[in-house]
């Protein structure tokens, strides 16, 4: 699919670098930004005390909006400069419904931009990433540090594994795996099973694309006991892709927050860009 709107979030306490690799992005794929500019506020007081530090909470409150009206000026002078399609809004927000209300929005783009800035803030990049990936149904595109967003990737590695959520991710990348060169369908340590992989593991997936006339390959990787997503990250290096696709948590969060997982870790530890649904 095209993507004609795109989502980029942000907290106020960032620098412009963020808002300025979104703005390129709009305009190199002909889209319209929308900025949105999230501050997280502390839940109000409670209990015996919470009258006597009311008073300050709601000083703290009145700052924080403060500034994140004074952030959402600076952003639209900033890209009022770029010639792009675009608005911007505020969101501020309590942590507990954050992911809701942000997901809310993401519902309207066609893919949302997450950039590295948000490492800044990790409370706020944790609701962003839940919010887009779980309450949207769209695509998120992480973005890593010293990384640089692309809509037009040259080399792609599709991680496949032959759940729902890596078959939504190809699906949601056609079009931009298309236009790619070439496009990696990535396989850890797979087993050839009827009811899963099939005979010939990655075959079946790389048929479909094919017929959609992508230029495919099937890397059939051994882990030799190192974690899957470090292989991704190594495998991205070695063919120097420009994005991996993949579906996210396929496992419940809950799950690989406690014990770790594929998920998690490339939200983290990603070397290029990643392209992810769920």
């Amino acid at each position: 699919m095209s993507y004609k709107t795109i989502l980029s979030v942000t907290g106020i306490n960032q620098s412009d670098s963020d808002l300025c690799a979104a703005a390129e992005l709009c305009a190199s794929a002909g889209a319209h930004l929308s900025a949105l500019v999230v501050a997280l506020s502390a839940s109000p007081p409670i209990g015996e005390y919470a009258a006597a530090v009311s008073i300050d909470w709601l000083e703290e409150r009145n700052r924080e909006i403060a500034k994140l009206d004074e952030r959402a000026e600076e952003a639209k002078a900033l890209l009022a400069q770029t010639g792009i399609s675009f608005d911007v809004d505020t969101m501020y927000t309590e942590i507990a419904w954050s992911d809701e209300e942000i997901g809310e929005r993401a519902s309207y783009a066609d893919i949302s931009l997450l950039g590295p800035g948000l490492k800044l803030d990790p409370e706020l990049r944790a609701r962003a990433i839940d919010g887009c990936l779980f309450k949207s149904a769209r695509p998120v595109l992480l973005v890593p540090k010293r990384g640089k967003p692309t809509l037009s990737p040259r080399t792609i590695i599709l991680a496949w594994d032959s759940r729902l959520e890596a078959a939504r991710a190809a699906r949601e990348a056609i079009d931009v795996m298309k236009d790619a060169d070439s496009v990696h369908v990535t396989m850890v340590d797979p087993r050839a099973a009827s009811a899963r992989n099939g005979e010939e593991p990655g075959a079946d997936v790389a048929a479909y694309l094919a017929r959609h006339g992508i230029e495919v390959t099937v890397d059939r990787l051994a882990s030799g006991g190192r974690p899957v997503d470090e292989v991704l990250n190594q495998h991205a290096l070695d063919v120097s892709a420009d994005l991996i696709v993949m579906g996210g948590y396929s496992h419940s969060r809950l799950r690989e927050r406690i014990f770790g997982g594929v998920t998690k870790a490339i939200i983290e530890e990603s070397s290029v860009c990643v392209l992810m649904t769920h």
